[in-house]
């Protein structure tokens, strides 16, 4: 059952900053260990490498010459305050809320990585055989299971 008004959801953000320490900590170790291209075999279906994405998710635009990289800042900042805003104003069951916290730590920490570096820092490939899923990091994962998690609310009956 929500609260009635949203200041309950702040107690959340924790977990965004959480998410947001973990992404870009395992980010600055990702890349000190790791030589760019070189994959460090870990188990026979996970790879750690050293990426530098100037796209989006799947490296999309990443073939552009640069005008996509404040596109892509203004997207972040826009979701980051229409979550903020969504969590102030709305009235969340504690489950929505902490998604959307999962949703804004990882919107933050590729946010920080655009804006420092002009590239997002991706370092965990998984694979199957010849089958190589896009590289991604710690704040990726968290918007996708942020993701999952709001559609799974969806699906809750009140």
């Amino acid at each position: 059952m929500a609260k009635s008004g949203g200041s309950g959801q702040w107690r959340w953000l924790w977990l965004t900053f959480a998410v947001l320490v973990l992404d870009l900590g395992s980010k600055s170790v990702a890349s000190f260990y790791l030589g760019s291209l070189t994959a460090m075999v870990i188990t026979p279906f996970l790879n750690l490498i050293l990426v530098h994405n100037t796209g989006s998710a799947f490296s999309f635009l990443s073939d552009q010459n640069g005008w996509q990289l404040w596109l892509f800042v203004g997207i972040a900042i826009a979701v980051s305050i229409g979550i903020l805003a969504y969590l102030w104003r709305a009235a969340l069951h504690p489950f929505a809320a902490a998604a959307l916290c999962l949703i804004l730590g990882g919107t933050l920490g590729n946010l920080y990585n655009r804006i420092v570096y002009g590239y997002v820092i991706d370092f965990i490939q998984l694979h199957y055989k010849d089958f190589y899923w896009p590289t991604f990091n710690v704040a990726d994962s968290a918007i996708t299971l942020g993701v999952i998690f709001i559609l799974l609310s969806a699906f809750r009956s009140n």
